[in-house]
């Protein structure tokens, strides 16, 4: 353990490294999404039919919001991050959560054979940070050994994050609609 410290460019960074490629999400997907649906439905049957009923309906609208929400919750694991000098088991799980999104990312772009929403910034901004991220932790001695269970994990809390994202963008969207 060397005991170096963990700047704000590790846990703060985590937070400008999600706004950078969030940025890139909210530019391409709902539109994206929207035409692509009945080709994707072709190339891939086994996807259930409500997946895509719900991917022809998603809204810029509500995917911002979604968006706005999840990062609230990167936010708070950036928070936890530095608060704790990068110990945070939730800035670290989330850390993980943000590498893997990215190679999904990549590995849809590879299934569909072309550019999908958040494929550009993967390679560029979110492997690189997650890596460099990694490794200035690991250099503090304040990174937890990687088990594949973190991994689950991570993926897991990643995907739940997602999905809570979505459902309080429509309940919020749906109440404002009531209210106006």
């Amino acid at each position: 353990m060397s005991g170096e410290r963990v700047g704000a460019a590790v846990t703060w960074g985590l937070l400008g490294a999600w706004v950078v490629h969030d940025l890139e999400e909210l530019a391409t997907v709902p539109g994206r999404l929207r035409r692509n649906v009945p080709r994707l439905r072709k190339r891939f049957p086994q996807v259930p039919e409500r997946v895509w009923r719900r991917a022809e309906t998603l809204g810029a609208a509500e995917f911002a919001t979604a968006v706005g929400v999840m990062g609230v919750v990167v936010g708070t694991a950036s928070a936890a991050g530095r608060l704790t000098g990068g110990r945070s088991g939730l800035h670290q799980s989330a850390l993980t959560g943000f590498g893997l999104h990215g190679v999904m990312h990549m590995a849809q772009a590879a299934a569909v054979r072309g550019c999908t929403p958040g494929s550009v910034t993967s390679p560029l901004v979110v492997l690189p940070f997650t890596l460099w991220a990694r490794g200035r932790l690991r250099k503090a001695g304040v990174l937890r050994p990687p088990r594949p269970r973190d991994a689950v994990a991570g993926t897991a809390a990643a995907a739940a994050a997602t999905v809570a994202s979505h459902v309080v963008a429509r309940r919020l969207l749906g109440a404002a609609r009531r209210t106006s």
